[in-house]
């Protein structure tokens, strides 16, 4: 009995000491990072790449000198067209949201596999400065080849994306149509009864 105490008093214990940790985590900045990229075929045969990373402060405190580098594009690939790869902010409040976006050439046809943004941030009450880190983006396939597209592949990306409503709302128009018009045995000849 006395045992089966003593272990209830050390979980309960631990439970309260994970949770006072885990709040007292929660009490600072808390960052994340959303990063996108999105390809771009030109007529002259190039690639540009449009990237874009929204940074949120999740917490409940100010996080000050954010700075936000993205160092993963190597220049023997790409050339930046406008932007830049890095950026920062004198402070970003708790609930608040930066966007930050670039755009890039591609020089060199190859599977891309981008590295994560790096955001560090100082806390006031902390000496080190924190880092948070990006979603990773998908790997890119730069300048690949990819087949023409077929002359009525509009047409099927509208069916299949507005077929469904199409089919309802005829439907419905159909059924209006039948209920307003008359029907032709409440006509003349119909009302003649036999005797």
């Amino acid at each position: 009995m006395a045992g089966w105490i003593g272990r209830s008093v050390i979980c309960v214990l631990a439970a309260l000491l994970l949770a006072s940790s885990t709040i007292a985590s929660l009490d600072g900045p808390f960052i994340i990072a959303n990063k996108k990229a999105k390809l771009t075929r030109l007529k002259s045969g190039s690639e540009r790449v449009s990237v874009s990373i929204d940074v949120y402060n999740q917490g409940s405190t100010t996080a000050y000198d954010v700075t936000l580098n993205d160092g993963g594009w190597t220049q023997d690939i790409f050339d930046i067209v406008s932007g830049n790869t890095s950026t920062s902010w004198e402070r970003l409040d708790a609930g608040a949201l930066q966007s930050h976006s670039f755009e890039l050439e591609a020089k060199t046809k190859t599977m891309f596999y981008g590295a994560p943004a790096v955001i560090t941030y100082r806390v006031p009450t902390k000496a080190a400065l924190q880092e948070a880190y990006s979603t990773p983006i998908l790997p890119l396939d730069i300048l690949a080849d990819r087949p023409p597209e077929k002359k009525f592949e509009w047409a099927k990306k509208l069916l299949v994306k507005y077929g469904p409503l199409i089919s309802v709302v005829s439907i419905v128009v159909l059924f209006v149509y039948l209920v307003a018009t008359p029907s032709k045995s409440s006509g003349p000849k119909g009302s003649k009864k036999k005797r």
